[in-house]
């Protein structure tokens, strides 16, 4: 393309006057605060002040990027869902099962999970927008893994082509979060992960 010799230099696009540049480090600093915050006193009693004293930042900031508590809450939660959990490539159905087990314990029981999983949960028994966004988090993380599980095993023929996935899926999911997250039980009996593995594909490969 020719250009005019006469013709001023293009100059450089500059960001709409007034607008904010959000700085993705603050942005992650008001997150972790966020999940700290929650530990810390619970969603009743969190508010936008502490979290932005805790992440060292202002109450503009914050209010910059989430409009309201809740905004905040979803958003970070929902960004969970995004991460996911790694899915397991052992070779075999129990093998799968028993290391996703173990990640999954991991993340259930540190202190942080421990404390903030049965807030929300309390909170979205009240709240029908925080329950929507909590059980499509919960599910798409831990379905997307449990679902790539389960298509292994059928490639392996370890499972019934036509098993049912949401039977599977309740089958894989239920029984850790119920002992983690409803009861819970603050040590996992000694081989409870292995037996689970073990009785889990039993299970999906009856049906």
């Amino acid at each position: 393309m020719t250009t005019n010799a006469d013709e001023p230099p293009a100059r450089p696009r500059r960001a709409p006057a007034g607008a904010a540049v959000l700085r993705e480090d603050v942005t992650e600093a008001i997150r972790a605060a966020v999940f700290e915050e929650l530990a810390a006193v619970g969603y009743a009693r969190m508010s936008i002040e502490g979290i932005a004293r805790r992440a060292g930042v202002g109450k503009t900031a914050v209010y910059r990027r989430w409009r309201s508590k809740l905004n905040l809450v979803l958003d970070v939660v929902s960004a969970m869902a995004v991460l996911g959990l790694p899915a397991p490539d052992t070779g075999s159905l129990e093998g799968d099962l028993r290391l996703l087990y173990e990640v999954m314990s991991r993340a259930l029981r540190h202190p942080v999970a421990s404390q903030i999983i049965p807030d929300l949960q309390a909170e979205a028994a009240r709240n029908p927008e925080m329950a929507e966004t909590l059980q499509k988090a919960v599910r798409d993380g831990q379905d997307g893994v449990a679902s790539k599980i389960v298509a292994a095993a059928r490639e392996r023929g370890e499972v019934s082509a036509d098993l049912d996935l949401d039977l599977a899926l309740d089958l894989i999911s239920g029984p850790l979060y119920w002992r983690a997250v409803i009861i819970r039980s603050p040590k996992l009996p000694k081989g409870y992960l292995a037996n689970l593995a073990k009785a889990t594909a039993g299970a999906l490969k009856a049906l």
